[in-house]
């Protein structure tokens, strides 16, 4: 077997205290209905037509799973075991068969081209190597096989630029290592997918500083 070279590790991210990998899961369980009210309506319109398989990168409590046909198998790439009896649960809720595994999204261990679906919603913001992580992605696709992505990034210019800079460090710390300012748009079109699209807009709302964010698909 040929051995798989990864780019160097870049932004390297400490991984959380665990109180605060533990809180994380409460507060976006606490927030999962304010979520839906704002990235409802984009959800369901990119996950509305998956395979019955998806991989879901980095996720989390389940606030996925609402989205995805009852019936549907989740392979959760989630490392973070104080998520996996929400995920259960969500599953049951919503009628999804899962499968939770405890790598990270930079090698999920997972077979090469066995993915129809790779989704991920606000997670290439934590994960400690963007370049691998999206390299995996395309490892474990399939050709033709799609990556679903919605992702908070930096903003261009102006006060919001100066804003996300300015709580860069503390957010990162409470929010299991989330970056306010990663180029993910560049980075998804820059990872050698035949085919990448998708949308910019702001979201709205109290987080003021995960306003800019980009959803769309990209085709292995």
């Amino acid at each position: 077997m040929t051995e798989t070279t990864h780019p160097p590790r870049v932004d390297p991210v400490p991984r959380p205290h665990p109180v605060r990998a533990w809180g994380n899961v409460k507060f976006f369980e606490s927030m999962d209905w304010y979520l839906d009210r704002r990235l409802g309506d984009r959800k369901r319109a990119l996950l509305a037509d998956l395979p019955p398989t998806v991989v879901e990168l980095g996720a989390g409590a389940g606030a996925s799973m609402r989205y995805l046909s009852p019936g549907s198998r989740l392979v959760a790439i989630e490392p973070n075991p104080f998520t996996h009896e929400a995920l259960r649960r969500k599953a049951s809720h919503y009628g999804i068969e899962l499968e939770i595994r405890r790598e990270r999204a930079e090698s999920t261990g997972l077979p090469t081209a066995s993915a129809d679906a790779v989704i991920s919603t606000l997670v290439l913001c934590t994960v400690e190597d963007q370049l691998s992580a999206l390299a995996e992605v395309r490892r474990i696709l399939r050709p033709g096989g799609r990556f679903v992505f919605i992702e908070h990034v930096g903003s261009g210019r102006g006060p919001l630029r100066a804003f996300q800079r300015l709580l860069g460090r503390p957010w990162r710390y409470a929010f299991d290592g989330c970056c306010l300012d990663r180029d993910t748009g560049a980075a998804i079109e820059a990872a050698g997918f035949a085919h990448v699209g998708y949308d910019e807009y702001r979201l709205g709302g109290i987080f003021v500083p995960v306003w800019p964010q980009i959803s769309g698909v990209a085709v292995a």
